[in-house]
C-alpha cells in the first residue's frame, strides 16, 4: 500500500505545537472589519487550538 500524501491545503492552514496540539487561525477577520469592535479584531489575531474531536482527522491529513 502506498504512503499517504500530505494534504497541502491542511498544511497551509494548521501548525502543530511542541506539545502536539494543533493551532489554527480564527475566522471572521478578513473583511468587514469596520463593523467589528477593536477589541474583537485584536482578539481574532491570536491563534486558537483545534477541538479534540477534529484533531485526529487533521493529524491524519498532515501525516506525510
Amino acid at each position: 500500500m502506498p504512503k499517504m500524501k500530505t494534504h497541502k491545503g491542511t498544511k497551509k492552514r494548521f501548525r502543530t505545537t511542541g506539545s502536539g496540539k494543533i493551532k489554527r487561525g480564527r475566522a471572521n477577520k478578513q473583511h468587514l472589519a469596520a463593523a467589528k469592535s477593536p477589541k474583537r479584531t485584536r482578539q481574532l489575531r491570536r491563534p486558537a487550538t483545534v477541538s479534540d474531536a477534529d484533531a485526529p482527522n487533521i493529524r491524519k491529513q498532515l501525516s506525510s
